[in-house]
């Protein structure tokens, strides 16, 4: 890669850094909001200000040749992704939410393999199976006797979780394959509106809840425009300059930021065995990151003639 596209890629992966980081914190906020909403009525009002807001600034982009047909089909996806994980808030903790999502970061190469023929680079390989044993650290079941609603030491917001782990990893290998460096204005909008129309087809069909408060309007808004609006298209532009693999291990950070953040704030409390599978998954990113990085470099100092 040249040293052009080498920036380019830093800068793609530390917007993705403080995208995961801003992720990690919104499963509290949502959480917080479903007091106040069902999810579908959430995910409706939440994509309906995303969408307005990347509609205004896409205008006539969103109709260009190509892009409705791409965002629908990733609206679709993201649909997916969003409802899953919001109804699981409902049925489980945000670190437990986010910790089982980020087990996309082991899909992500799988179907990459399978579906683009891609093969990882042995830096991200690693990578991958560290994060997986930390996601596994925190998540495995304490071995105690099956409660009620547990399947196999889960609970269905545990299972959603997953789901939403898998319909993700799909929405990043669609999204590296579809996303260009222009047009990513006219893509994200068509998905965003696609979600509130998909959410908004599921409420005859929900029990519907919504009371207004102060704490609804702020995560509607934060999340609409913040984690919806700004987040998926950071993501969008950032993976047009790297891989879908690379991008997953990244995003492997987001259940270990938010389960910081709800500790924090009191939500939660998280024994050694949490906080060593979090510091699991930062070795696995940092070496998916630096490791071939630093080989390479050690190899080219290797080749080098002595004076």
């Amino acid at each position: 890669m040249t040293q052009e596209g080498d920036g380019a890629r830093w800068r793609a992966d530390g917007a993705l850094v403080l995208l995961t980081v801003f992720w990690g914190v919104t499963f509290v906020v949502v959480k917080d909001a479903l007091a106040f909403a069902d999810p579908f009525t959430f995910l409706t009002l939440r994509f309906a200000v995303g969408g307005a807001v990347m509609a205004a600034l896409a205008g006539r982009r969103m109709f260009a040749p190509g892009t409705v047909k791409k965002g629908a089909l990733l609206s679709a996806v993201l649909f997916l992704c969003f409802a899953f994980q919001t109804v699981a808030l409902t049925d489980t903790t945000p670190s437990r939410a986010a910790f089982l999502t980020g087990l996309n970061v082991l899909f992500v190469p799988l179907f990459s393999v399978v579906l683009l023929k891609h093969i990882p680079r042995w830096g991200t390989f690693v990578g991958v199976v560290l994060a997986a044993v930390g996601l596994y650290a925190l998540t495995r079941p304490t071995g105690g006797p099956v409660q009620s609603g547990h399947f196999l030491g889960l609970y269905l917001g545990d299972w959603l979780s997953i789901g939403c782990a898998v319909a993700y990893a799909v929405h990043i290998l669609l999204t590296e394959r579809f996303a260009s460096r222009d047009g990513v204005l006219g893509l994200v909008a068509v998905q965003l509106l696609g979600v509130m129309v998909l959410s908004a087809l599921c409420l005859p069909f929900v029990e519907r809840r919504l009371s207004w408060t102060p704490s609804l309007v702020g995560a509607v808004l934060t999340c609409g425009v913040l984690a919806s609006a700004v987040a998926i298209g950071v993501q969008t532009w950032g993976q047009a300059r790297t891989t879908a693999v690379h991008a997953a291990v990244i995003f492997a950070m987001e259940p270990v930021f938010a389960s910081a953040y709800s500790v924090a704030v009191g939500r939660e409390v998280l024994g050694p065995r949490e906080w060593v599978g979090g510091a699991l998954i930062l070795l696995g990113v940092l070496i998916s990151e630096l490791g071939p990085v630093v080989w390479d470099g050690w190899r080219a100092r290797g080749r080098t003639p002595a004076a």
